[in-house]
């Protein structure tokens, strides 16, 4: 039994993760910041599986937060998932202040705070010789350009994968992988904020149809692969940037002009 630590597990991709690394029968820690009660839900439902599963509060990028999370936890930590993040719509839940504040807290919580806990977290992984990361990005910012959004969003995915690649770097000869997953448009409640939100149900249609396959991909789709990821069979892929949009990262134009 590994045990795992998946920032942002209350909802979308992370709660997907959490889901998919209990399954396997590890032990899954996961934080929230404001879904408290998404995550009893999930600690209750994950537990009635007989997965041994716990949630804690944190604030990606406070210091002090990463510190109390830190002496937290009820063991050391064998996987990291660096999931938790803002988006173009969700940065004004945690920074309601002007726009120069926010530009700053989409580099603080979505590549300082990964940052600081893979600095916190890989001493040990290194001491018992066995560790894994997986910082899970975006396609906007992490491969391609998006027009429209926060270009401090697109910059802070941008830095997560240069902090990937960085590290594997370091990391090169250590028994750590460390990789990055940069999904396209995931029906999430980020996703929703952002785009989904403003459209009416025949604007949703349409911008469905002209993304890769027709539609959106699902949470637990990408937790399938963050989970691969983890196992020994990926180790080939140590500093690997994956992207994960089933070609809208290739293709951004289907989002940004709805080309075909």
């Amino acid at each position: 039994m590994r045990n795992i630590l998946i920032t942002g597990g209350s909802s979308g991709i992370g709660r997907a993760c959490a889901r998919r690394f209990a399954e396997d029968g590890d032990q899954v820690w996961f934080t929230y910041r404001f879904g408290k009660d998404r995550a009893e839900v999930l600690v209750a439902e994950l537990s009635a599986a007989g997965a041994e599963c716990a949630a804690f509060e944190f604030d990606q990028g406070d210091w002090t937060s990463h510190e109390r999370l830190l002496e937290s936890l009820p063991g050391p930590v064998d996987v990291l998932v660096n999931n938790a993040a803002v988006g173009s719509a969700t940065v004004v839940d945690h920074v309601p202040g002007p726009d120069h504040e926010r530009a700053a807290a989409f580099l603080r919580i979505n590549s300082v705070g990964p940052l600081w806990l893979i600095q916190q977290l890989v001493p040990g992984m290194l001491d018992r010789g066995y560790g894994k990361v997986v910082n899970i990005g975006s396609v906007g910012g992490g491969v391609a350009v998006f027009p429209g959004f926060h270009v401090a969003d697109g910059m802070s995915k941008a830095a997560l994968t240069y902090l990937t690649r960085h590290l594997a770097a370091e990391l090169v000869h250590s028994p750590v992988d460390m990789f990055a997953v940069n999904p396209g448009a995931v029906e999430t409640n980020m996703l929703e904020a952002s785009t989904l939100r403003a459209l009416s149900p025949d604007q949703r249609a349409a911008l469905e149809a002209r993304l890769p396959r027709g539609r959106l991909l699902n949470p637990e789709e990408i937790a399938s692969i963050v989970w691969w990821l983890t196992g020994e069979p990926a180790t080939p892929l140590h500093g690997a940037v994956i992207d994960a949009s089933m070609g809208l990262g290739v293709h951004p134009g289907l989002l940004t002009q709805g080309a075909v």
